[in-house]
């Protein structure tokens, strides 16, 4: 076993869900990631841990999609009594083609997505944790090859997780006491939202590995503006460029896409909490340095910010606040390097990519 994997898999049970006796664990992955799998199954036998694998096949599920009939979707109700009793959760992704579901219907995929909805949020009421094993087709997505792309994931994974926690936290004292964040980059982005009352969370490896990012949720009626997304979204199999939103009372209210618009229309269409904002996040992970088509790493790039359409990260919104509630969450990114700011209550915090308590910022 590469001591990479067996050290990955060490950091997601220590570390990102602190796995423990007799925890219920589940582990979602594709049949490439099955050495991670291993490494785990290692580790949490180790804790005492009770492991059980889910397996999930892209093909298959692209077979299934592209068969039923949406109409006929329900609730796979099996499915959600296993992560019922469940206690730690740990996704991972990897694939061996990232356009496998390329040719399903994106109405459809969003239909399917909305059925399953209960089982996503009881995931996501467990201890739990995604991440990536450096398989060959998303090493491909990313122009690296396989090598490069294994040191590309590992090296991201294992980090000095307390140092980036100290360095987020720097942000999460600012964000914390905000009550508005305005995202200005060139002529093409310019969004204001309040953050009043909501929580600012420092990931740090523990929800995603890796981590890197400070997010927060708006307001749901709070986004007012526009919004050009410059980074390239993998969605159901497709390549989304160039993502354009106009945003009025929180309201996505204009739309547009320079390519696969029809999957954009497909998730904004979903619901009604599809069209607001449930996230913000903005990336603090210097040693990620390049984008690689893939969300899981990319909108924790410093130099960034991602908003995520849909539902809103239960962690940000305290207990009495408004939660945007949605079947989706799609991350976008914006490039904040050159050009752009970011303003909490009307101060400059951030300056084409340097924060102010950073080395090199001007106001």
């Amino acid at each position: 076993m590469d001591p990479r994997i067996e050290r990955h898999a060490s950091v997601l049970v220590d570390h990102s869900v602190q796995a423990d006796t007799g925890d219920n664990v589940l582990i979602v992955a594709p049949p490439v990631a099955e050495n991670l799998v291993v490494a785990l199954y290692e580790k949490l036998g180790a804790v005492g841990a009770n492991p059980t694998v889910q397996m999930q096949s892209p093909r298959a599920t692209r077979a299934f999609l592209r068969a039923a009939d949406a109409e006929d979707f329900q609730l796979n109700e099996h499915v959600l009594a296993q992560i019922e009793e469940t206690d730690v959760a740990i996704g991972i992704k990897g694939a061996t083609n990232t356009n496998e579901r390329g040719d399903v219907d994106p109405e459809k995929t969003a239909a399917y997505g909305k059925a399953q909805k209960p089982i996503s949020e009881a995931y996501l009421g467990k201890r739990w944790v995604n991440t990536q094993y450096p398989a060959p087709g998303t090493a491909q997505k990313a122009e690296m090859s396989t090598d490069a792309y294994e040191t590309f994931v590992y090296d991201a994974v294992d980090q000095d997780w307390d140092a980036q926690r100290e360095f987020q936290a720097q942000l999460v004292e600012i964000l914390e006491p905000a009550s508005e964040v305005r995202i200005v980059s060139g002529d093409t982005t310019d969004v204001r939202m309040s953050v009043d009352g909501m929580t600012a969370v420092n990931d740090y490896g523990e929800k995603n590995l890796p981590g890197g990012e400070v997010f927060t949720a708006p307001v749901p009626d709070s986004v007012e503006g526009e919004v050009l997304f410059d980074k390239p979204l993998l969605a159901q199999g497709r390549e989304v460029t160039d993502v354009r939103l106009e945003f009025e009372d929180g309201e996505v209210v204009a739309h547009s896409a320079a390519k696969n618009e029809d999957v954009l229309r497909a998730m904004l269409n979903t619901d009604d909490g599809a069209r607001r904002l449930g996230e913000l996040g903005i990336g603090m992970n210097r040693d990620i340095d390049r984008f690689t088509y893939n969300m899981l790493f990319d909108e924790k790039m410093g130099d960034t910010v991602h908003m995520a359409i849909g539902r809103a990260i239960d962690e940000s919104v305290p207990e009495g606040q408004p939660k945007n509630d949605s079947a989706v969450h799609t991350d976008m990114i914006v490039d904040m390097s050159e050009d752009s700011r970011i303003e909490v209550d009307g101060e400059i915090v951030q300056r084409d990519g340097t924060f102010r308590f950073e080395d090199g910022f001007q106001e």
